[in-house]
């Protein structure tokens, strides 16, 4: 059987392909294909670089034990989306780039952690807390483990499910990646509890306050999206044309 390290590297490899052949799959939205190609590439690189530095950070401000160098094991995803959403949306603010690009990156995503959570199984890391359950794993330590990165592809696997289904049937469209994202965050907010993470502060890990703003902030962003669309389609005020009552 192949190092756990070897089948680490090979899943994350494996993920980046099914990223880009779904993507490369689904019908493109209209409003990003008719961006310059220019803008696309710079919001794509964007993505990529304020992800990796996102899933690094962690490591490198001292939340989780391990070395300084960039190229070194040790990822986060939830601080990983958080840097790529946050590198986008500042990118497009700079570029002036107002239409919604999130919705061909959704069902992607989903699909591409979906696989690549199990490099982190066959890794060994990324474990859950001791459990007395049938399918606890022994991850060499000699204890009976949550299979969190089971638990976590298998979340990925029904949002994609889901994110399919919502795209099929053409329903919220602009908002399908923050549909995502915001469940993605509940999930990890309420996973967390099985992870031996330390408490930050109030009784949560670092990793749940991250959960929070990630899932607050894309909350807040919708419903200020949707009020702007509901006003714009609201019919403009126009003039009464009624003769006034003159005054006696």
């Amino acid at each position: 059987m192949p190092s756990p390290r070897l089948l680490y590297a090979g899943f994350m490899l494996l993920a980046a392909v099914v990223f880009v052949v779904v993507r490369r799959l689904l019908p493109p939205v209209p409003a990003v294909a008719s961006l310059p190609l220019a803008h696309r590439f710079c919001l794509a690189a964007a993505g990529f670089v304020g992800g990796v530095f996102g899933a690094r950070l962690p490591f490198l401000v001292g939340v989780e034990a391990g070395s300084v160098n960039w190229l070194a094991d040790g990822k986060t995803i939830t601080t990983g989306l958080i840097g790529a959403y946050l590198a986008v949306e500042g990118v497009k603010l700079l570029l002036g780039v107002w239409v919604k690009t999130g919705d061909s990156f959704a069902l992607p995503l989903a699909a591409a952690v979906a696989v690549g959570r199990w490099g982190c199984f066959f890794n060994g890391c990324c474990a859950g807390t001791e459990t007395a359950l049938p399918w606890g794993v022994d991850f060499g330590d000699g204890v009976r483990r949550h299979p969190t990165q089971i638990y976590e592809s298998l979340f990925h696997l029904g949002m994609a499910i889901v994110v399919g289904s919502v795209t099929a049937r053409r329903l919220i469209p602009d908002h399908r990646l923050q549909l995502y994202l915001i469940a993605y965050a509940v999930y990890r907010f309420a996973t967390e509890f099985i992870r031996p993470e330390p408490v930050a502060a109030w009784g949560l890990t670092f990793y749940q306050w991250a959960a929070a703003v990630l899932g607050l902030g894309l909350a807040a962003q919708w419903f200020f999206e949707w009020r702007r669309e509901r006003r714009s389609k609201m019919p403009p005020c126009r003039p009464s044309t009624s003769t006034p009552t003159p005054a006696r």
